[in-house]
């Protein structure tokens, strides 16, 4: 039996372990540790795809596998930093975030069921929901005194944030992937909400430094960015479509 056909599965396994010690560490009190394993798990989520196109061992289990993993790392980890760092004694409004978990798992089982994602995302993609969720968390955590943790102590911020991704996550919104390869062409709106997201990375690394702010701001910056990216051209898209029926309706 080859080895080669194992080494995807193992790296997909390491995406779940970080995942895992990731939420034991962020109930623990260091949402920032489970933001630095967050990150770790999306660099096995991949290179596991990558290993799997290198190797050519993809396989039934493999992908199965992979959304078990992401549903730990990118659902349960980043419904718990929500959780942790929630300052309100509203017991409903302090539990609401895990609703986040829940859209996420139906967000991974719609990608798997969806012939249409492979080349770009159709609803926002988990990994980014969480970076979203793990980077406010460990924010928060490293500047307690700061706006966004006055709001986070507040008790609709939380909930309000979680219901906002969860809706993104199972919407029918276009996302372009940060994956490349795999045989796809990107379109050139991709690749246009590509530059810009990049400009956006950019853009938010420079404040970061510049205000000497905790790296964790740049994340939380550069993931928002790609959410109103996204946001923007379906927008735009939307605005041309109705512009286009107009016409089309006015010259019958």
């Amino acid at each position: 039996m080859s080895i080669k056909k194992h080494i995807p599965d193992t790296i997909t396994s390491m995406n779940l372990l970080c995942g895992v010690v990731g939420v034991i560490l962020t109930l623990g009190g260091r949402p920032d540790l489970g933001l630095a394993l967050m990150i770790l798990g999306a660099v096995f989520d991949f290179f596991d795809g990558f290993a799997a196109r290198m190797l050519r061992a993809s396989s039934g289990i493999g992908k199965e596998l992979d959304s078990l993993a992401d549903m730990v790392t990118f659902g349960v980890l980043p419904s718990v930093a929500l959780y942790v760092t929630g300052g309100t004694n509203i017991l409903i409004l302090k539990y609401f975030p895990i609703i986040l978990a829940a859209f996420s798992a139906l967000r991974l089982a719609k990608f798997n069921l969806d012939e249409r994602q492979h080349a770009s995302f159709l609803g926002l993609p988990t990994p980014a929901c969480a970076m979203v969720c793990g980077s406010l968390a460990c924010y928060v955590y490293k500047a307690p005194e700061s706006l966004l943790a006055s709001w986070c102590d507040g008790p609709f911020f939380l909930p309000l944030l979680a219901i906002v991704l969860s809706l993104l996550l199972v919407s029918e919104i276009p996302m372009f992937s940060m994956k490349f390869g795999g045989g796809n062409k990107a379109s050139k709106v991709e690749n246009i909400k590509r530059i810009v997201f990049l400009v956006i990375v950019v853009a938010a690394v420079a404040i970061t430094i510049l205000f000497h702010l905790h790296l964790s701001f740049a994340v939380l910056l550069a993931f928002t960015g790609y959410i109103l990216d996204n946001l923007a051209f379906a927008l735009c898209h939307s605005e041309r479509g109705a512009c286009h029926s107009e016409r089309s309706e006015e010259s019958k």
